[in-house]
């Protein structure tokens, strides 16, 4: 082969390959173009079985780390003491806080002063018989639980209910897409693809109204506040990309 012609070969290549790479391109960004996105939403509402709190104590100020440490020991066992009695299951109580500080006190003769040492410790309780809430909280209570809050109620298994809010939400974005199109002039066509985003919502609740008898000391009978848990939203948006025709 002449180099003539091996250059003229060379070239052609060169021209079909940019041809071919313009072409793709062009295609690539038609089918970006002609793109139609809508977003549905899709919420269902059921009510809670499972009751999420955390019970938590606070010891005195006591001078040393070990009667600190003793004194919250002794409390917290009769506290998960009287959460097996409520039949509360080992699985369903989990520590997640305990924390041993220092306790200082400030004067201007003397400056900081250690005064001794407290310990904080906190259980997060699952309470799936949401009618025992209101004695958890009680008979916790009266064993020296402190610091009592952060409630809220969620759903075991959400599944049935997910499905049931997407299909709510694809019916959404179907009718809202063929409107568009009505009032646009525009002609769908398929739907290329599909975009789920769920929206976690729980229902956060603080108790109040639980009652001390007169003695306001260790050991009182405190009566079960009213607790109301309400119903939980499931909500999930879905968006649909229709191809434009």
């Amino acid at each position: 082969m002449k180099k003539s012609q091996l250059i003229l070969a060379i070239l052609v290549i060169l021209a079909v390959t940019a041809i071919v790479i313009f072409a793709l391109f062009t295609v690539k960004q038609n089918n970006n173009q002609d793109r139609f996105s809508v977003t549905g939403s899709g919420t269902v509402y059921a009510k809670a079985d499972i009751a999420n709190i955390e019970i938590g104590l606070k010891t005195s100020t006591k001078q040393t780390a070990a009667e600190a440490t003793a004194e919250s020991n002794d409390t917290m066992n009769k506290i998960t003491a009287e959460l097996t009695k409520l039949n509360i299951d080992s699985k369903d109580i989990q520590t997640s806080n305990y924390t041993l500080n220092p306790v200082y006190n400030w004067t201007n003769a003397k400056g900081q002063e250690l005064a001794g040492y407290e310990v904080t410790q906190t259980l997060t309780l699952k309470i799936r018989d949401l009618n025992k809430i209101g004695d958890v909280i009680a008979k916790t209570t009266e064993q020296g639980a402190n610091q009592i809050g952060n409630i809220n109620f969620t759903i075991d298994d959400e599944s049935a209910l997910k499905d049931q809010a997407r299909e709510l939400a694809i019916k959404q974005a179907k009718e809202k897409a063929v409107l568009i199109a009505q009032q646009s002039g525009m002609k769908l066509g398929q739907v290329k693809s599909v975009y789920e985003n769920t929206n976690p919502v729980v229902t956060p609740m603080v108790y109040a109204n639980a009652k001390m008898d007169s003695n306001a000391a260790g050991g009182a009978v405190i009566a079960s506040p009213d607790i109301q848990t309400g119903q939980n939203e499931i909500k999930i948006d879905v968006t649909l990309v229709y191809e434009v025709k």
